[in-house]
């Protein structure tokens, strides 16, 4: 596997976990695909040069870079996804599944722990995948969610931290956005699509924004990105931002303006505790 030289032992195993589950499910039919750091981690390492700024803006030096296996799956096959869990060995949080196994179950093998989601994520804002084969997103790409979902991924958080912010980074040197449903471009007009429904997803998209900016800025005067990479990056942003101003908004995302932040517009996230 590419660059993993550059990951600590622990995360060396919890990618490879990820790939295996996510094989297995494909070779039976099951469509599984990862998400978040692991996610970022493969759509980039392949470029020396995303990989050089992650190690070297603080993602890759120390601890666990990857802490556990996030996966999403369709709800239409949660019974052949649990068979194919208990096939592979895997312990599961009896406890969880039975509260919570309706949209998400955790899974444990060889001290990892595998979280996998179903249809959408529900965090500070959702992001939908659909639920069944064939009519969902989860077929744009392999083994991962799309590019353009793993920003709505990252933009979604209403607390973002320094290694989200990073990890946006990266795929924005490597990557381009564009006007285009193609597989290792980032779908800006469907992000702006996304954001015209929904006030609070695109005030925070946009704080977020704000925010890898600045870093970005950061990481320039450091050192830690080169004046082209940084040109790129904030070009990308820019063009995302363009995308979500462009995009006409809905009876709902105006009304909903109209309140503003004097009303939570996020959702509190909890850890499950396992």
């Amino acid at each position: 596997m590419p660059g993993v030289r550059l990951i600590d032992e622990f995360s060396s195993k919890v990618l490879k976990t990820a790939l295996e589950i996510v094989d297995a499910a494909h070779n039976r039919g099951v469509v599984a695909r990862i998400l978040g750091a692991v996610a970022t981690y493969l759509h980039c390492c392949n470029d020396t040069q995303a990989l050089t700024f992650i190690k070297n803006a603080g993602r890759l030096t120390t601890g666990k870079v990857f802490t556990d296996v996030d996966l999403i799956a369709y709800s239409k096959q949660r019974k052949q996804l649990v068979n194919l869990m208990r096939e592979l060995n895997f312990d599961e949080n009896k406890i969880i599944n039975a509260l919570f196994g309706y949209k998400r179950l955790l899974f444990f093998k060889d001290q990892v722990k595998v979280d996998i989601f179903f249809d959408k994520l529900e965090f500070s804002h959702d992001v939908f995948f659909g639920s069944e084969p064939g009519k969902g997103r989860l077929e744009i790409d392999y083994p991962t969610i799309s590019l353009t979902d793993l920003m709505l991924e990252k933009l979604q958080i209403h607390q973002i931290n320094k290694k989200d912010i990073i990890d946006i980074i990266a795929v924005l040197i490597v990557h381009d956005v564009g006007d285009t449903t193609e597989k290792e471009v980032i779908d800006g007009k469907y992000i702006g699509s996304i954001l015209s429904d929904d006030w609070g997803f695109w005030y925070d998209a946009l704080e977020n924004l704000k925010k890898v900016e600045y870093f970005v800025n950061k990481f320039r005067e450091e050192n830690l990105l080169s004046s082209d990479q940084s040109t790129k990056v904030l070009q990308n942003i820019e063009k995302i931002k363009i995308a979500i101003e462009n995009t006409e908004k809905t009876k709902n995302w105006i009304k909903r303006s109209k309140i503003g932040t004097s009303k939570p517009w996020y959702r509190e996230v909890e850890d499950l505790n396992v």
